[in-house]
Formats: structure tokens, sequence, C-alpha cells
């Protein structure tokens, strides 16, 4: 859960409308739940040799095709967490407008970098803790965003609570169709993070064990994580308003 989904989703509303955003998740929560599936597979097949993706594609598909993963798969945590920083910036300033982005993304390098070098245990445990108060905020979220769209909490602006009408209110599809499987990109890239449990799988005591419940798993944590905030976000944000100017969740808040 990063920046895919903390920012993208203003894109995909606005490009598809509530209704299209909603399916393509849904359908990207089914693609990445069906590699997942794939993925324990040879996690647990392959338990106690090396757990990586391009280990995986160089034994079955090939030498060549190993390669090709490993080096895709690098470019795209690289980009992506230069896109963050981007990001993160952007929305920084909406609190701090005097502040540049640049300045914050100086910031958040210096922490990164910071966390990766003092230890791998400090590491560990920054990671723990960063992800805990993202996954309470999330959670946070949905309970009250849900509340705000059925009118169990007021709107800021004492507006009435939008209930499901900004999901209905340009129709289920204004673009059509295809502007959903044009989004598909976007889409799947809110999701990349999953496939670290299979990665996970060779650092863990009992693969047999732990692996294929965390596969099962992953669905339900598709569903409430993604499928969940990405229903409030259409549910409160009128399409016109959504973009990528601005982060969806501080639009919300």
């Amino acid at each position: 859960m990063g920046q895919g989904l903390f920012f993208n989703t203003g894109y995909i509303i606005s490009t598809t409308g509530a209704a299209g955003t909603l399916l393509a998740y849904l359908i990207g929560a089914l693609v990445v739940w069906l590699v997942m599936q794939c993925l324990g597979e040879l996690s647990v097949a392959d338990a106690g040799k090396p757990a990586r993706f391009h280990v995986y594609a160089a034994r079955y598909l090939g030498p060549a095709t190993g390669y090709t993963v490993a080096w895709l798969y690098w470019l795209t945590w690289t980009v992506a967490l230069g896109s963050s920083f981007t990001r993160a910036g952007f929305c920084m300033q909406y609190w701090f407008p005097q502040v540049p982005v640049w300045a914050w993304c100086v910031v958040f390098c210096v922490v990164i970098f910071g966390l990766n070098v003092i230890s791998t245990r400090f590491f560990a445990e920054g990671e723990f803790w960063f992800s805990l108060v993202k996954v309470i905020t999330i959670i946070a979220f949905i309970i009250l965003g849900g509340a705000a769209v059925f009118g169990f909490i007021p709107m800021q602006d004492g507006s009435p609570a939008p209930g499901l009408s900004n999901i209905t209110a340009e129709g289920w599809f204004p673009h059509g169709g295809l502007p959903i499987l044009m989004t598909m990109v976007a889409v799947n890239f809110a999701f990349s993070g999953t496939e670290l449990i299979g990665i996970a799988a060779g650092e863990t005591e009992n693969p047999h064990k732990v692996i294929p419940v965390a596969i099962r798993t992953t669905i339900a944590r598709l569903i409430i994580f993604f499928i969940g905030t990405v229903f409030v976000l259409a549910a409160l944000i009128p399409m016109q308003q959504a973009g990528v100017e601005k982060s969806p969740f501080v639009l919300v808040v």
C-alpha cells in the first residue's frame, strides 16, 4: 500500500468514474490473487532454495528470462522509490505550502537512507512501526469515511451525506469501458509490494506452514485495504474534483 493507492486513485476516478474505478480495482485484485497463488506454489515447492522471482524465471523458463525479470523488478522499485519521494513532497506541501517539494524529497531520502545504513535490525523495526501506522490510518479512514458516506458523521462543509450519489451521478461508466482497460497499469502498480510475501519465503523457518496461510489471507487484505479504501474515496469525491494534483486522501481529509 503506497503511492499507487494514495495518489493514482484520484487519476483513475477522474478517468473511469467511480464505478469504473471499483471495477478496475476488483479486476486488479483478482489478478494479484491468482499471481499470488502461483507464487505460493513455487515458494513452497522450492522451500530451502533461493526464493527470488528471477531465480524462478531462470529455473523454469531460462537464464535470459531470469536476467530480464531481475532487472525489470529492480527498475520498477527504483522508479517507484523516486516517485514516492516526489508524491510525498506534494502531499506535505498541502499542509506546509511554504516548503518546496524538493526539500521534502531530501528529508525523506535522508530518513530512508538512514534506516538502511544504521543496521538491519533498526531498519526492520522502523519498517514495522511505519507499516503499522499506515495500516491503522487506512483502517481508521475506511471506518470514518464509511460513516461519513452514510451520514453517521456530518460532513465538514455541512453538506448532506453523499451516499452512493457520487458513484452513480455520471453513470456507471461515463467514458465507456476503454478507460478502464487503459488505467489497469496504474491499478496494478497500486498492488505492487504484495509479491514480497514470496520473497520472504526464503527467510521463513517453516515455509510449508506459513506461506500458504499468508497467501490465502491475501485476498482478504486486498478487499479490506484496497477495495474498501477505493469505495470510500469514490463515494466521497465527485468525479470532477478527482485528479493527480492532490492525493484523494488529502481531499477527503
